[in-house]
This record gives structure tokens, sequence and C-alpha cells, in this order.
């Protein structure tokens, strides 16, 4: 499996603490059957994350780890840290692929400008992959909201934690909804620690089960690292989800 948003950097944002708590991480990581895990730091306002800061600590984690798992670059971006520089932008880049980044849904609210900044990153050859809308209030009221930016081109991302039901019945329904719309297309660990909560997809894609669980957390996350064609997604009946 590939796991293609985590907060595994230590001292960088609010994951770990210190070098021993990444390489908790990835152990816990590497148990769970994942072979490739983006560190994905926080990029906003309360955490001013350099690409260079990023990199560096991405080469020191790695080189840790000892080959138990391999670490490759990303961001998690604050929608109003989208204006920085495209070259900047594609340093960020989910999976160490600079023609997607991941974009981090607000917890309150729906930003009515997300279309319009959408559009932007498309425009200069960027497909947005927005982390874990079924957290939002607002869309676990209408998931509609997700519907025209997938039609415009954007992925999304689910978290396990989410899926599998570990956080709680509300954001498992959205989950749910979004999977068998279509509008979901990866799911990702999100973990700040090494934990049976924060860690794990090897329980959402046997609650998603069969091909399209596959799909979601090996087929495309692979693809966006190896920097391959997106495969289609899987024809699946809805009565057969979860």
């Amino acid at each position: 499996m590939i796991d293609l948003h985590s907060h595994v950097l230590f001292g960088i944002d609010d994951g770990p603490d210190d070098l021993e708590g990444s390489l908790e991480i990835c152990r816990a990581a590497a148990a769970d059957g994942i072979e490739v895990i983006a560190a994905t730091p926080h990029v906003r306002r309360d955490h001013t994350t350099t690409a260079e800061r990023m990199e560096q600590r991405v080469d020191e984690v790695n080189d840790a780890a000892g080959g138990i798992i391999r670490i490759v670059r990303g961001g998690e971006l604050d929608l109003e840290e989208l204006s920085r520089p495209v070259d900047e932008l594609r340093r960020f880049g989910l999976g160490g692929n600079p023609g997607y980044l991941l974009v981090e849904t607000p917890y309150v609210g729906w930003p009515l400008d997300i279309g319009d900044k959408f559009f932007e990153l498309r425009v200069s050859g960027i497909t947005p992959v927005l982390a874990h809308p079924e957290r939002n209030a607002e869309v676990q009221e209408r998931p509609e909201l997700v519907e025209p930016l997938v039609a415009a081109g954007a992925l999304v991302q689910l978290t396990a934690t989410t899926v599998d039901g570990r956080s709680g019945p509300r954001s498992r329904a959205c989950a749910k909804t979004l999977l068998e719309r279509g509008w979901a297309h990866l799911i990702a660990g999100d973990a700040h620690e090494a934990s049976v909560r924060e860690v794990g997809l090897s329980a959402a894609r046997d609650a998603v089960g069969g091909e399209l669980g596959r799909w979601l957390t090996d087929d495309l996350p692979r693809a966006i690292v190896e920097q391959r064609p997106l495969p289609p997604r899987p024809e699946v009946k809805k009565r057969r989800l979860f």
C-alpha cells in the first residue's frame, strides 16, 4: 500500500517532536503493510514550513529509517498558501510528483473561492488533491459540494479512520457517500503519531473491500508516486461497499 498523507517529519509541524517519534510512525506503517509514505507537513500560517526544510527532513528520516519504509516528499497546503510561486508549489508535489498538490480542507465552513483556486492550479498544470473533506461539517451535510471540484479534475483523499469508522459515524457516512458517488480517489492515514488510531490503511482498505479498496490504497497512489497515468476506477456495486 501507498500512504500519501502523513505528518511523519519531526519538529516541523504538529507531528512528532523528535526523530524517534518519526521512526515509530515508520515502523507502525510498515507493520500495516505500507511500502511508501508521503511526508506532507502542514504549510499554513501557524506552520511556516519551507520546501527546503521539508526536503532536508525527508532525507534525514529516510536515512534513519534504514529502508523499513520509503518516505517521499509532499506538503499539505492551506488554501491561502496556493498563491505561492508555481515553482515553489511544485516542490511540495504530492509523493514527489510535481503535478499533484495536497490541499487541506478547512474544518469549519466551506470556502466559496475554492473552485477558483483549484482552477488556477489546473491552469498551471497541477492537479489539486483535496484532503479529508468528509471531516468538514458542511460537506457532511451536503456532500455534493465536492462534485464540481471533482468534475473540474480535482482528486479527493479520504482519511483511513473515517472510512473504517474509527472517527465516528458522521464522517464515516460522508466518506461512504463520496465513495458511492465516485467522488473519492485515495485513502490515506494522515498520521501524526504512532498509535492504532493514527496509523494504518489496511483496516480502511478491507472496509471498502475488493478492487476498489486496492485502487484507493495502492493502484492510484502508486501511479502518482511513479508519475504514470492514473488507472481507471474499477466498477463496484454500491451495495458491496462497506
